[in-house]
């Protein structure tokens, strides 16, 4: 059995732990970028992710995981209703869905079941990643090296939520909306605009400099290697808590109160910056709301914008070849000019 390494046990690199934690808590607000040098732990923070999150309830046998209370694929299982009118349901992990590079059109879109035409002479549909990842997270390590026509299928869906395929004679339509949770390392490549603005949240994740932190790294990573199962055990009380944290922020999001107040200081941040269109606003408040929620408050506040705006914002800044300071910086010293 393969063990994961336990999102409570990573060291450091906070501003990417609670990008991750706002993502699973609202995935309205549109997945995670997490570039930086390697070796810095960004696919073990995101694989760890899958250890963490609460079960969901899906459709026992559907094949796109459908929520039986309010939504149906029109698969022969969502079809099946019990005695109380609803189909069958099971408790079932959150899918986190690995995209790896070279992948084939027909394996993330899905295809013709070639078995079942050979066999039994049947036309029918084999679902592919985009369909495993319906209602949970699609992660691609590296993503910047992903090819054009991968990115093309991936923009089309994240726009409608949905897949159509239209192949061999066949023509499904079936739901698909994940979080997509992308990481890669900036000296191997830029990622396309059209992908990068399809992002909520950008992470930049530096090679940690603290002796004390390298040397806590370097313990826990070999404790882990060491008894994988037993450092588990060890961190099965921090992994709760955390998991209770998640529960409780969903459970509490949409009571979570955004004042009218907090709406004008997004738009005149982003206003200050000249991002394009609204969507900054709009992932702004989206993560406000969900780091309000984490921390159990009731209403969200200019804290919560100020701790979410960089991630929020610094992917969405264009290019100011006068002004040499980083994305980040410039949204620091955007806050500092208009708020305090």
């Amino acid at each position: 059995m393969a063990y994961v390494f336990p999102f409570s046990a990573i060291v450091g690199q906070e501003e990417m732990k609670r990008a991750l934690l706002i993502a699973a808590v609202d995935p309205t607000v549109g997945g995670v970028l997490v570039f930086g040098d390697r070796g810095t732990g960004k696919s073990t923070a995101v694989r760890a992710l899958s250890g963490l999150l609460p079960k969901m309830r899906a459709v026992t046998g559907c094949p796109y995981h459908s929520d039986p209370e309010t939504s149906h694929c029109g698969c022969s299982a969502c079809r099946k209703k019990e005695k109380d009118g609803k189909p069958a349901s099971r408790l079932q992990p959150i899918p986190v869905v690995d995209l790896p590079l070279g992948v084939t059109e027909d394996r993330v879109v899905g295809a013709l079941d070639l078995e079942r035409a050979l066999v039994h002479g049947e036309k029918a549909f084999e679902p592919g990643l985009l369909a495993r990842a319906n209602r949970g997270f699609l992660y691609i390590d590296e993503v910047n090296l992903l090819e054009d026509h991968i990115v093309d299928l991936l923009l089309d869906v994240a726009a409608s939520g949905e897949n159509l395929v239209e192949r061999e004679g066949l023509s499904v339509r079936h739901p698909a909306r994940f979080v997509l949770v992308g990481s890669g390392n900036p000296e191997e490549g830029e990622l396309r605009p059209q992908l990068i603005d399809r992002f909520g949240l950008s992470v930049e994740v530096t090679t940690p400099t603290e002796i004390k932190q390298r040397v806590l790294i370097m313990r826990r990573r070999d404790e882990f290697e060491r008894d994988q199962r037993g450092f588990i055990n060890r961190c099965k009380r921090k992994e709760g808590t955390i998991r209770r944290k998640i529960v409780l922020a969903r459970k509490n999001l949409d009571q979570v109160e955004v004042p009218d107040e907090l709406l004008e200081r997004a738009a005149l941040l982003c206003m200050k910056l000249e991002t394009d269109g609204l969507r900054g606003e709009l992932t702004l408040i989206r993560a406000a709301r969900a780091t309000a929620a984490l921390a159990g408050e009731e209403v969200a506040n200019l804290d919560h914008l100020r701790e979410i705006a960089p991630i929020a914002l610094r992917h969405r800044l264009r290019r100011n070849p006068l002004d040499e300071s980083s994305a980040g910086a410039r949204v620091d010293r955007a806050i500092t000019e208009l708020f305090e």
